[in-house]
C-alpha cells in the first residue's frame, strides 16, 4: 500500500503526466454517464425484462458487458464502440485485397488519415444498420409497448436513429481524444471501462448461482476466482501502449517502446486487460 501511495504521489508530481491522466478519467467519467442516458421516448421503468436478458449471459450478456450496461438501458450509447472496431477490422482486412487500400498503407501518415476517414464513415454506415435493428428487437427482447411513451412511429424510430448513430461517434471521438491526449489506448479503455462496471453484478449472480442452486457451492466459487486472478495478473493480450512519451522520474521511466499496462505492472502492480476482466462473464453463458 506504501509502494501504491507513493507511486501515485511521483504521478501527481509530474504536470503533463497529471493532466493527462486528469483528462482520461474525465472522459471516461462522461462516457460511463451517457451509458446511464436513456433515449428520449423510452420509459426506464419498463426495461426490467431487457435487463434480465442481458444478465443471464450468453451472447446478449457478452454485447452489454462490452457496453459498459448501455445496451440494456436502452442508452444513447446502446450500440456502444462496436460498430467503430468491426469498420476498422473490415478496412484492415479489406487492405489485403483492395489495391487502393494497400496504396494508401504505403503513403505514411497521410495515407494513415485517409484510412482513418474511410473507417469512420464506414462506422456511420453501420450504425445506420444496426440501429433501427435495435430499436425494433427491442420488442423481441422483452420490453413492452407501454415503454415507447410515443409510440414506434417513424419520427420514433427516425430521431432515436440520429441519437444512436451520434452516441456512437461521439464515444469514437471519446477514444480518440483519449489516444491522443491521454493515456493508453482509448477504444480500449472505453471497453474496459464498461466491462469493469459490470464485474461486481456478474460476480454476485455467480455467488448466487453457485450457492443457492447447489451448483458446486462455495469451494467452486473460490476455484472460480483463483483462476480470475490468475488471469488478471499473466494476461497481457491487451496492454495499452503509449506513444511519443518520456518521463524519467522517480525512479521510473515511461518510454515510447514501452506500454502503458507495463508502466502499471512495474509501478503498481496492476495489469488491465480486457479478457481477464471478461472472464468473470464465461461461467454465465
Amino acid at each position: 500500500m506504501r509502494k501504491l501511495l507513493e507511486t501515485l504521489y511521483n504521478i501527481y508530481k509530474i504536470e503533463e503526466l497529471r493532466d493527462r491522466v486528469v483528462l482520461t478519467l474525465s472522459l471516461l467519467l462522461v462516457y460511463r454517464l451517457g451509458a446511464q442516458v436513456v433515449l428520449p421516448g423510452i420509459d426506464p421503468i419498463q426495461l426490467s425484462e431487457l435487463s434480465e436478458r442481458t444478465d443471464g449471459g450468453g451472447l446478449l450478456g457478452i454485447l452489454n458487458a462490452f457496453t459498459g450496461g448501455a445496451f440494456a438501458n436502452a442508452s444513447i450509447f446502446a450500440l456502444g464502440i462496436m460498430p467503430y472496431i468491426s469498420a476498422s477490422i473490415v478496412v484492415q482486412l479489406m487492405g489485403i485485397a483492395v489495391p487502393y487500400l494497400q496504396k494508401l498503407q504505403k503513403e505514411g501518415e497521410s495515407g494513415r488519415k485517409t484510412i482513418n476517414q474511410i473507417t469512420r464513415w464506414l462506422t456511420i454506415a453501420i450504425c445506420v444498420v444496426q440501429a433501427p435493428a435495435y430499436l425494433y428487437g427491442l420488442s423481441a427482447l422483452g420490453v413492452p409497448e407501454s415503454a415507447f411513451i410515443l409510440g414506434k412511429g417513424p419520427l420514433f424510430i427516425f430521431s432515436s436513429v440520429i441519437i444512436l448513430v451520434t452516441g456512437t461517434i461521439f464515444a469514437m471521438w471519446l477514444g480518440e481524444k483519449i489516444t491522443d491526449k491521454g493515456i493508453g489506448n482509448g477504444i480500449s479503455l472505453l471497453i474496459m471501462v464498461g466491462i469493469i462496471a459490470n464485474l461486481p453484478q456478474s460476480f454476485t449472480q455467480e455467488f448466487v448461482s453457485r450457492v443457492s442452486e447447489n451448483n458446486g457451492g462455495l469451494m467452486l466459487v473460490l476455484i472460480e476466482l483463483v483462476l480470475w486472478i490468475i488471469i488478471i495478473s499473466e494476461m497481457k493480450s491487451f496492454a495499452f501502449s503509449i506513444s511519443s512519451f518520456s518521463f524519467f522520474s522517480c525512479q521510473f521511466e515511461i518510454a515510447e517502446s514501452k506500454s502503458f499496462s507495463n508502466f502499471f505492472d512495474d509501478c503498481l502492480g496492476l495489469n488491465f486487460n480486457i479478457d481477464s476482466a471478461l472472464s468473470i462473464d464465461l461461467p454465465l453463458i
